[in-house]
Order: structure tokens, then sequence, then C-alpha cells
């Protein structure tokens, strides 16, 4: 699945051999880092919460991040910056939204 053709597209925490991805809290970090791509731009404290277009998740109980084409329309770089650690990490890709999203506060 490319990530271009999808309105959400899930990074999955496994690779694309069947190995769980490492450390364990790569999702939280990934999210966290997208944290001030957010509707209306960073403000004080955003990054307190994560951004509502890339946000940590589980997917058949494998952790994942979901990542929003809105997030693109934002900020190009962040998009990339995401569709490449996938891409890097070898990380399976799959069109969203089916997770189970983890309940933040923000």
């Amino acid at each position: 699945m490319h990530p271009e053709a999808a309105k959400e597209f899930v990074i999955l925490g496994v690779s694309r051999e069947g190995k769980t991805f490492r450390p364990t809290d790569w999702a939280e970090r990934l999210a966290g880092v997208m944290s001030q791509f957010r509707p209306g731009g960073a403000r004080p404290g955003s990054h307190l919460g994560y951004s509502p277009w890339c946000v940590p998740g589980v997917h058949d109980g494998d952790k994942c991040v979901v990542v929003h084409s809105d997030l693109r329309d934002c900020e190009v770089l962040a998009w990339d910056f995401c569709v490449n650690f996938a891409r890097d990490n070898n990380l399976q890709v799959l069109p969203g939204p089916e997770v189970k999203r983890v309940p933040v506060a923000g």
C-alpha cells in the first residue's frame, strides 16, 4: 500500500519479515515528534498531547501509528518523515483507520 493513495495509513510496529519493532515506545515517540503539527498550528502546551493527524494506536495487538493525510497538507516534510520512517525501518504499512487509538490527553 502506498501512503499517497489513502486518507489515512497505519505504520505497523512489525517489520515486513514479521519481527516486532523496537524500542517498545516507538509509536509514542514518533507521535510525540509530530505533536506540533495540528489544526491551528503549535500552541503553548501542544507538546503535551498528540496531533490528531499522527496518533499512536494498537492493531491486532501490535503498536502502530495512524497518519492522516491532513498532516501532508499542513507540512509535507512531516508527512515525508513518517513515510520515510516506515520505509527506512522496513515496517508494514496498511490502509487506515481500522485500529484502536490509544486514549490521550490533549
